[in-house]
């Protein structure tokens, strides 16, 4: 929090996360430790706040705030498959359908078919957003505090919500080709659309804030590799502030999750009331050259959330990868903006998970805000 609260951190904050994308092989795993993830890691089940203790880092614990909703104009019909589902939006301007699978090796499921396949259909969807009334599950409240109490003073709670509608278009709801078309013949309706979900999200935002989460996230996720600047600047700059200023009424922070090729959007996301760019990714993954080029776009008001991705690139010789690390946090200091993240690696032993978080925790004090007071 003294790292959001732009204060004097005395260490730069490194956590984990795990997800049943993200999650350590259990070859070498303590049984105790493979006991408490379950073979079977679920969204939002703590699992990160297990691992992150377990190595010895700070908690960021993720997880999808309690909320339901219901609908009264809109009728929807799931269909389950035994490899996926189909599901059916029957609104007042028509029908849309997307289809889903699951993949044979992983069962993690992959869009087949998106809503959206034309313009025509751009007015259902708005119907679909305009008619969803949301309300807290059952003792939300209480489960949302429960899980701050169990972090405590160790780290803070997160909530993950949608992304922006532009976003929300390139990754779930039309896909990129579709969505390409439609900023090229149907911008006007885009931006009718976008109005009625973003009035959505802020409603979604607002009930989220007001259970006591420490920072919300919209997940734009890897989307932003199909965004250009002109659009984000068309789309996204009102709608990021006024989603902000939603989030911080309640004295939460809010985060812009891309972890996409985002580094021609750092100077826009800096025109904005964002207060994190969340999973920042340098190359390969992502298209940012260093810590040191991210901090340079982004400015000294926003902080980063970047990715700690040694554990995805080649481990057999830990000198260069403890030199990496090193480097990492020479680029970071002084700390006052940034906190790392691991994720959990299916393709990596528990040993090299400790061996990441051993070396970030080695330096993550010698090159805070504090170490660099004279």
């Amino acid at each position: 929090m003294a790292v959001l609260r732009h204060e004097k951190p005395e260490w730069i904050p490194v956590w984990c996360t795990v997800d049943p994308y993200n999650q350590p092989s259990r070859e070498d795993m303590d049984p105790e430790l493979r006991k408490a993830l379950t073979e079977k890691i679920q969204w939002r089940d703590g699992s990160g706040a297990i691992l992150s203790r377990y190595l010895g880092l700070d908690i960021i614990d993720r997880f999808g705030p309690p909320i339901a909703s219901k609908r009264r104009r809109v009728v929807v019909e799931t269909i389950e498959k035994p490899n996926g589902w189909s599901t059916v939006y029957k609104t007042p301007c028509g029908e849309l359908r997307e289809v889903y699978a699951r993949a044979e090796s992983t069962s993690m499921p992959y869009c087949q078919e998106h809503l959206i396949k034309s313009a025509a259909d751009l007015p259902a969807l708005a119907s679909v957003f305009e008619d969803e009334e949301f309300y807290l599950a059952n003792g939300a409240r209480d489960s949302v505090q429960q899980r701050k109490a169990q972090v405590g003073d160790q780290g803070l709670i997160e909530g993950n919500l949608p992304g922006t509608p532009l976003g929300m278009m390139v990754r779930v709801h039309s896909g990129v080709e579709t969505l390409a078309y439609l900023w090229n013949d149907a911008r006007s309706e885009l931006h009718s659309l976008f109005k009625v979900m973003e009035e959505n999200h802020l409603r979604r935002f607002r009930l989220a804030a007001s259970l006591g989460y420490d920072i919300l996230t919209g997940m734009d996720d890897t989307s932003t590799t199909a965004i250009s600047p002109a659009m984000f600047a068309e789309f996204c700059l009102g709608y990021t502030d006024r989603i902000a200023d939603a989030v911080h009424a309640y004295g939460a922070f809010y985060a812009h999750h891309s972890c996409g090729l985002i580094r021609n959007l750092l100077p826009l996301y800096r025109q904005t009331k964002m207060d994190a760019v969340d999973a920042l990714c340098l190359k390969p993954t992502g298209d940012l050259n260093s810590i040191t080029e991210a901090k340079a776009l982004l400015g000294p008001r926003i902080t980063i959330k970047a990715a700690v991705q040694q554990l995805r690139g080649n481990m057999d010789n830990h000198a260069v990868v403890a030199a990496s690390i090193a480097q990492m946090f020479r680029d970071a200091a002084p700390g006052a903006d940034i906190i790392f993240g691991m994720a959990g690696e299916p393709n990596r032993k528990m040993a090299d998970h400790k061996f990441v978080a051993q070396e970030c925790i080695k330096h993550q004090r010698d090159y805070s805000v504090m170490a660099a007071q004279p």
